[in-house]
């Protein structure tokens, strides 16, 4: 990220400085972080100055918020020199492989008896079904992402902003280098081609990132079950531990339930 880009920012930024990656040893500056917190207001505007600056504002929080270091944003725990490139992936295969390693069954599980296991995704059991259908909206993308910035910024309010240089905000992930998914897959482009493919489809936009988790706002939910289930499963593939670790009963059909009509999506890799 070029420092001068922030010079193209039309409203005034608060006090913050660039990050080093790889602890302050790497050689890129993918971040520019405020010193302190963020407002839901300076987010929105600075979303909707991005097709100008270029610039993608980020709510983040960290693994510590009272921690001095704020892990691992202040403290330059970012990769975006290993990182590949989203345009390298196909998020339809991507969904699909994970799923095939998430429904494996083996009999030396130690979490799961492979019929349990099989239970936890039902209907659909080891089948991928392949993704769900785009969506109509039922707000417009920027007017959705805006209030639920507003929400997210309440519910945290020792976020800070982030500045990165990216086309959208499923880029972002991958040109700051952020690690979260990293025990499940170390390259974070491929989680960035999926939520590029849901910016498509249901209007999601990328609002806050934490250490481990990712919050989205979602312009086009499904809004019968019958279409949750499909994003249910996308969601697993994504990040299983929605469902393995999530909310009881620990199922596929449970969680998407929950899904239907919601306009924002969590997630968290343990």
């Amino acid at each position: 990220m070029n420092p001068e880009l922030l010079a193209s920012v039309a409203v005034p930024l608060p006090k913050g400085r660039m990050i080093t990656s790889d602890e302050g040893d790497g050689d890129m500056q993918p971040l520019w972080l405020s010193d302190t917190p963020a407002s839901a207001e300076l987010w929105t505007h600075l979303c909707s100055e991005h097709s100008a600056s270029g610039l993608w504002p980020l709510l983040l929080d960290a693994d510590d918020p009272n921690d001095g270091e704020f892990r691992p944003w202040a403290s330059g725990e970012l990769s975006p020199e290993r990182m590949t490139s989203p345009d390298a992936h196909d998020p339809a295969v991507l969904l699909a492989q994970w799923w095939k390693v998430y429904t494996s069954t083996d009999d030396d599980d130690d979490l799961l008896m492979p019929e349990k296991r099989l239970a936890v995704t039902a209907p659909f059991g080891q089948a991928w079904p392949s993704p769900a259908r785009s969506q109509e909206p039922v707000t417009g993308a920027d007017e959705m992402a805006a209030e639920y910035a507003r929400v997210f910024a309440d519910q945290h309010p020792r976020s800070r902003l982030g500045l990165v240089a990216a086309a959208c905000g499923a880029d972002a992930l991958t040109a700051v280098g952020w690690n979260g998914p990293a025990n499940y897959d170390n390259d974070t482009a491929k989680f960035s081609a999926v939520v590029r493919d849901w910016e498509r489809r249901f209007g999601a936009r990328v609002v806050a990132v934490g250490f481990s988790t990712l919050h989205l706002s979602v312009a086009a939910p499904p809004m019968t079950t019958e279409d949750a289930l499909l994003v249910a499963a996308e969601h697993f593939a994504f990040c299983p531990d929605n469902i393995w670790q999530g909310s009881r009963p620990y199922t596929l059909a449970a969680y998407a339930e929950r899904i239907v009509g919601m306009n924002c999506w969590d997630f968290w890799w343990d």
